[in-house]
Formats: C-alpha cells, sequence, structure tokens
C-alpha cells in the first residue's frame, strides 16, 4: 500500500477508553476543552493522525460515547472507512455500544475492529465472559465476524496488535474518490487571530489545492482556499480520505456552520427533498407515522424534517425497507448514495438510517406506482439514471447529468462513453447528450408531419426550419430538434431548399382538380411580359377560390417560376429573362431609366416597379438617378422577396 489516505473512528460507550487508546495509538490526546479534561468526557469531536505503516495514512476521530452527544458521534462517524468498536472489559456491552452499532449498520460502515479495552483490570474468566456477551451482541449484525483485539490504553498492552489489525483491514478496504470533484462537509468552524475563519471536516471526495476556488453550500458563498493544513501541518494539498483543515478566503465565520459542504465544482445539487430507501431499528418505541416530524443527520448536517410515506399511513416495528421521502425545514447537499440516520427528536432516539437514492425528490401520488417508480430509481445502474433524466429533459451537458443523476464525474464519463459505443446515446452539441431514441421520435415526428403537409400544401416547397422548430419546441429542446434536422438531410431522409425542409423526393406541383385553370393562368402571366396586371384579375373567373389563388402565387414565387414585382403583382421568369436580355445587349456598364423605358418601350407604372425588383435581386445597384450592373447580374435565383 502507498500513498493511501484512509479515515478510522473510535466509537462505543462513554468511558470505555476511546481516547485514552488514542493517545496510546498517536500519543495525541483529542481531548481539548477544558471541560472535556474536567469532566474526563468527550465532547467534542477528537483528532488525530497515525503513522504505521510507510505510505498509509491515517486520521483517527474519537466520538463522543455519551448519548448527549449522538449528533457528534454521527457527524464524527460519517466520513470514516473502519471503526474500531471500543468495549471495556469490566462493563462489556451497554446501551450507547447497542446505539452506536445501529448507527454504524445504517451508515453502511462495513470493517469494524472491535477492541476489548481495560484488559487489565480483569482477570481471563471476565474476559473470556465478555467477549461471548460481545459476540452474541455482534450476531445477525455486518459485524459478526470482525476480528478482536484485546488492549489497555494506559499499561499500552495490546497497541502493537491493533496496529497490526488496522493495516490488514484497511488492506481490505477500497480506497477513497480522489478523482472526483472534491467534497469536505463541515463539521468544526472557528476563527484565529490574523488568519480569518477556518473550517474543519474529512474529505469524503476529490482532492483540494492552495489558492482554490471553491463554493460553500447550501448558501453558495464563493470562497477561496487561502491555506491547507492536515493535522496541523501545512499541505498544499488535502486528499480524499484525509482529515483537512483550510483557511477560508472571502466569507465570516459566523456566515459559516457545521453541516455546510465545500466543494469544488457546481455539480452538487441543493435540496430540501430526497427520496430514501430507509431501514428501522428492530425496536421502535413508539410508532412513526406519516408526516411525523423527524431529525435526519447526513454528513455533518442535521436537519429537521417530515417523514412521507407512499405505502402506508403508520409503522408500528420494522418491516424491512422502506421506500419514502424525507421533506426537509433547510437546505441540504446530499448526493445519490449517502447515507444518513433518522432520529426521532422526542422521545429522544435513533429510529433508523438508509440512503440517498434521488437527492432532488419530486411531488408523487400516495400509492403502488410511486412504490415502483422509487424501486426502479433505486436499484438503476448509472446508464439507467442517465437514460431516465434524458428521457425527461431530452437534452443535457456532463454537468446537468452530473447533477440529476447524482452520480460522480468519472462515473459520468464512462457511462456516457459507453452509451456513444453502444449507440443509445447521440452526442448533439460538444458534451451535450440525447437518446438515440428521442432523435428516432422525433425524426418519426417530422417526417409524418411533412407527410401531411404536403399532402395540405403540394404546391408548397416544405416547411420552413423555423416552423419545424415551433412545432416541436413544447415537447422538445430547440437544439435536438435542429439537430435531427440536420442529421435527416445529411442522411438523405429529408431535402433542404433555403429555408424550407421537404421529404427527400418530395416536389412542389400542381393539384390534379385545378391543374388545367392554372396552368392557363400561368400562361396568361407569361404573355403579358413586364406590363402585369394585379394578381387577383388573372384569378377573375377562374372559378379558384382565393386560398388556391395565394397558393399558386406562393409556388410560382417558391420554385421560380415568377417574382413578386409589386404587393399585389407577379412578372413571369421568362419575362424578366427577356427585359434583361435587352437591358445587357443594349446598356453599358451603367443606364438611367429613359434608356431602359426605351429600351423596352414600357411606361413608367411598369419601368420603376421592374427596376426596383432587379435592385431587390442584386441585380442592379441605384447610384442616385443610374443603375450599375452588379457582379451577380446574369443571378435569377436570390433575393429576399422570394422567400415568403
Amino acid at each position: 500500500m502507498s500513498d493511501t489516505y484512509f479515515t478510522i473512528g473510535m466509537a462505543g460507550h462513554i468511558d470505555h477508553g476511546k481516547t485514552t487508546l488514542t493517545k496510546a495509538l498517536s500519543r495525541v490526546d483529542t481531548d481539548r476543552l477544558k471541560e472535556e479534561k474536567e469532566r474526563s468526557i468527550s465532547i467534542e469531536l477528537g483528532y488525530a493522525p497515525l503513522q504505521i505503516e510507510e505510505g498509509v495514512n491515517i486520521s483517527i476521530i474519537d466520538v463522543p460515547g455519551h448519548e448527549r452527544f449522538i449528533r457528534q458521534m454521527i457527524a464524527g462517524v460519517a466520513g470514516i472507512d473502519l471503526v474500531v468498536l471500543v468495549i471495556a472489559a469490566d462493563e462489556g456491552v451497554m446501551p450507547q455500544t447497542k446505539e452506536h452499532l445501529e448507527i454504524l449498520e445504517f451508515l453502511g460502515i462495513e470493517h469494524c475492529i472491535v477492541a476489548i479495552s481495560k484488559v487489565d483490570r480483569v482477570d481471563e474468566e471476565m474476559l473470556e465472559f465478555v467477549t461471548e456477551d460481545i459476540k452474541d451482541g455482534l450476531a445477525g449484525t455486518i459485524f459478526h465476524d470482525a476480528p478482536f483485539v484485546y488492549v489497555d490504553g494506559i499499561s499500552r498492552r495490546g497497541i502493537d496488535n491493533l496496529n497490526q489489525t488496522i493495516i490488514s483491514e484497511l488492506k481490505l478496504v477500497g480506497s477513497r474518490d480522489a478523482y472526483g470533484s472534491f467534497r469536505l462537509p463541515v463539521d468544526q468552524v472557528f476563527t484565529v487571530k490574523g488568519q480569518g475563519t477556518i473550517v474543519r471536516g474529512t474529505t469524503y471526495e476529490g482532492i483540494v489545492q492552495q489558492g482554490s476556488q471553491l463554493r460553500l453550500l447550501p448558501k453558495d458563498h464563493k470562497v477561496r482556499a487561502r491555506q491547507i493544513q492536515v493535522h496541523h501541518e501545512e499541505q498544499h494539498i488535502a486528499r480524499a480520505g484525509q482529515r483537512t483543515a483550510i483557511n477560508l478566503g472571502g466569507v465570516d465565520k459566523d456566515d459559516v456552520r457545521r453541516g455546510d459542504v465545500l466543494v469544488a465544482s457546481d455539480h452538487f445539487l441543493v435540496t430540501k427533498t430526497i427520496d430514501v430507501s430507509l431501514r428501522f431499528v428492530e425496536e421502535l418505541r413508539t410508532s412513526v407515522k406519516q408526516r411525523m416530524p423527524v431529525k435526519i443527520h447526513v454528513g455533518t448536517s442535521e436537519v429537521m424534517g417530515r417523514i412521507v410515506f407512499f405505502d402506508r399511513n403508520e409503522l408500528k416495528q420494522a418491516d424491512g425497507e422502506i421506500l419514502c421521502q424525507i421533506q426537509l425545514d433547510e437546505e441540504i447537499v446530499v448526493r445519490r448514495g449517502d447515507r444518513f440516520i433518522l432520529r426521532r427528536p422526542t422521545p429522544v432516539e435513533t429510529i433508523g438510517g438508509g440512503w440517498v437514492i434521488q437527492p432532488e425528490g419530486g411531488k408523487y401520488r400516495f400509492g403502488k406506482a410511486t412504490i415502483d417508480m422509487l424501486q426502479n430509481k433505486k436499484q438503476s445502474t448509472p446508464e439507467d439514471l442517465i437514460e431516465d433524466v434524458l428521457s425527461q429533459h431530452t437534452l443535457l451537458d456532463v454537468k446537468q447529468l452530473i447533477q440529476y443523476t447524482s452520480l460522480d464525474e468519472h462515473v459520468v464519463n464512462r457511462a456516457v462513453a459507453e452509451g456513444l459505443e453502444a449507440g443509445y446515446l447521440i452526442e448533439v452539441n460538444r458534451q451535450t447528450y440525447g437518446l438515440t431514441k428521442t432523435f428516432n421520435k422525433i425524426k418519426d415526428e417530422i417526417i409524418s408531419r411533412l407527410e401531411n403537409y404536403h399532402q395540405e400544401y403540394p404546391m408548397r416547397l416544405g416547411i420552413s426550419k423555423a416552423e419545424i422548430v415551433q412545432m416541436l419546441s413544447g415537447l422538445y429542446s430547440k437544439m435536438m430538434i435542429e439537430y435531427s434536422l440536420n442529421q435527416l438531410v445529411q442522411k438523405g431522409n429529408l431535402d433542404k431548399e433555403e429555408q424550407f425542409v421537404s421529404l427527400a423526393g418530395f416536389h412542389p406541383y400542381l393539384p390534379r382538380q385545378w391543374k388545367q385553370r392554372m396552368l392557363e393562368v400561368i400562361n396568361t402571366l407569361d404573355k403579358d411580359g413586364v406590363t402585369v396586371k394585379k394578381w387577383e384579375e388573372y384569378i377573375t373567373g377562374t372559378l379558384l377560390s382565393k386560398h388556391d389563388a395565394d397558393e399558386l402565387a406562393l409556388y410560382l414565387v417558391q420554385t421560380k417560376q415568377a417574382f413578386r414585382i409589386m404587393n399585389d403583382r407577379l412578372i413571369h421568369r421568362s419575362a424578366v429573362d427577356a427585359a434583361l436580355a435587352k437591358l445587357k445587349q443594349q446598356t453599358d456598364e451603367t443606364f438611367d431609366i429613359k434608356e431602359a423605358k426605351d429600351i423596352l418601350d414600357v411606361s413608367r407604372k411598369y419601368l420603376i416597379p421592374f427596376l426596383e425588383m432587379l435592385d431587390q435581386l442584386k441585380i442592379t445597384t441605384r447610384i442616385e438617378d443610374e443603375r450599375k450592373w452588379m457582379s451577380n447580374s446574369e443571378n435569377l435565383e436570390g433575393g429576399e422577396h422570394n422567400e415568403l
């Protein structure tokens, strides 16, 4: 083992020798307060470094054993990798020993060493009796096969054996995530003269460097790590698993409290409603009722809230796993998988614990459907969670995926990479992702709408891209719709001309029942050349409705068979071509209105609109009283007036 960092907790009943044992291991007296020394009991959490083996860096947390200080105990053990359960040889298993055991189990602490302390006070017969009593007490718990060591903190008997046992157990513990986003729940806040605000806590995950810009949640204060210490030694960096003190710039002591969380990214959510998997203690003194006030301990925070059941209104005794919700009075910071303890405020007792399924719970109906939904979320893999949130939100970037799934950054990145390779995820934009099935839904929706549109409006090029985006924006994100349109064009499912989108191979056509009459209108328009009448005059007597007449005009303009010369007039393309040919042949680089009038032999009534249309088409440009031919004067494809 090398360059590894762990935190171990000393837990157990009051006056069973935890602090003395910590001092024997580390040479550090963790009772700092005057009251602690006067009363010989631990009131606040105590901390000490332990160096047993090269490269193995251990922080010891000595937690109070008195029932009045159970909140400190919970805050202390919440971030540990291994617990040393200290039980005095002359007393054996006591009430707080049992409660500490329940709390450790609820918090998911998997690795335990049982240290039978004060062995110098008893004979072998008593020691054997106490050992059997402890084994009976651990039977049926997660610690039933925990190793036993026999120690005495004063005489140092068994300390070497305890050291070796700690090393052996830590080899079974997975190292903390130093690659995730930095997170440190604060359990102590104080000031040092000339230094400012200092916070302490166990680094849960990630690393922090001196000078790092950090955020203090839930109030979201922007702070800077001015100085970092690990067990009173200044460091430039602190890692997951280390006991860390950070001198913060940018915040006053009065704005920080135990339970706040120091983070280095904006991936973490602040919440007041959490969906949870909960288990209760075997023997409840009184039943737990719907919306009963409870106190939740998670990380180092302690917050009041109410328990919300979805499959019952009362619980009288332990009933396995309960999927429910905690609605909190204050905001907290949690991630999926975080463990918590639930206590009843009155009568004061630990009633259960569990883990967070979803940090940002919603409003759900009472009944089986909600339980099934929570069960699915509970059992979900990272891939399942990503698919679930993308089904709800269509399109999310990596930061949002981390927030909504409450997964570690590297877990999300790995799952996304696998999803892209497997083909169920698509990268819509840089590090912004959606589901392939969402793309397929949008594809089917677009194709269906275009099929109906082409039937209803056969003379139109198609639907404008902006109109399609608007049609579907209530169902999907704009970026996802645009991505889908672009993909469908690239893959040949759709054609795109200017801003219009159509099914591949579709071309506007005259409806069969009106085709002959419409062709007659087009021919008449062609014959009139430049001297066109109002469009409604061409329609008179044809039996075409106003709608059909408007559609025909749009068809001619969109297919570039005609151009709009005024709001109420069209000119056939052949007339424009013929007039342009005459003008080009009989004018130089520039020409004026008189020259054009003589060449085309039309009145100013028709000439002026025609010349203004050429300006709009960017075939000519007007310079005072003359017009100059543009470099693209042969081009009749452009012009904003063609876009209706």
